[in-house]
């Protein structure tokens, strides 16, 4: 009962889940996007492609396109985004904490919005290290706990209900904190807000790291 159940909530999330970000990604989330995109280079990997946000916003010059996404409904949705598009990439159905690629093998690793709603961050970070060059980078942008300590309190309590409304997602996560601590080295990390969320998910984090050489 419990597999039917979260099988049918996560077709009704992929179903609204565009609709639902609409008005966040106009009032700036795309735009965060394209500007983290723009440093992407050689071959990439995207790891929770979701439903195909960021497929028109890769730089011309990256040398291959590689879109993980490990949930059937959301991999749907993408394959039919980057038909409509045009752009070149593959899809690959896999969850972050088992890649399916050989050590080493791209240039640039991408996360947005998908380090709260991975089960284990730090085996998904690790994995990330494993496929990356040496002198590889990770690309991000998270959402993540708050500094203010009555905000993290109240993601904290709700962390829950929204577990279950987000299909997964933990507003209360540190992931900063989970980046610094993996074999990646963090680099300048800037703090924003989403735009047009609800408090306990506005918190945001737009940075990179990188894989020793």
């Amino acid at each position: 009962m419990g597999r039917l159940y979260d099988a049918t909530w996560g077709r009704a999330f992929t179903a609204v889940y565009d609709r639902a970000f609409k008005a966040t990604e106009e009032a700036g989330l795309r735009q965060m996007r394209s500007e983290l995109l723009a440093e992407a280079e050689g071959r990439v990997l995207e790891l929770g492609a979701g439903t195909g946000a960021n497929v028109e916003l890769y730089p011309e010059g990256v040398e291959g396109l590689v879109l993980a996404e490990p949930d059937p409904h959301m991999t749907k949705r993408l394959r039919a985004k980057l038909a409509e598009s045009g752009q070149a990439a593959e899809v690959v159905e896999a969850p972050a904490e088992r890649l399916p690629f050989e050590d080493s093998s791209f240039d640039t690793a991408v996360v947005t919005l998908v380090l709260c709603t991975v089960p284990n961050p730090a085996a998904a970070l690790g994995e990330i290290a494993r496929v990356l060059r040496p002198g590889g980078r990770l690309l991000f942008i998270e959402h993540v706990r708050a500094a203010e300590p009555g905000l993290a309190r109240w993601q904290d309590r709700l962390e829950r209900p929204w577990h279950f409304l987000g299909d997964g997602c933990h507003c209360n996560r540190d992931t900063v904190a989970t980046i610094a601590a993996s074999p990646l080295t963090l680099g300048e990390v800037q703090h924003d807000k989403l735009p047009k969320a609800v408090p306990i998910v506005e918190p945001l984090v737009r940075g990179s790291a990188s894989l020793a050489l």
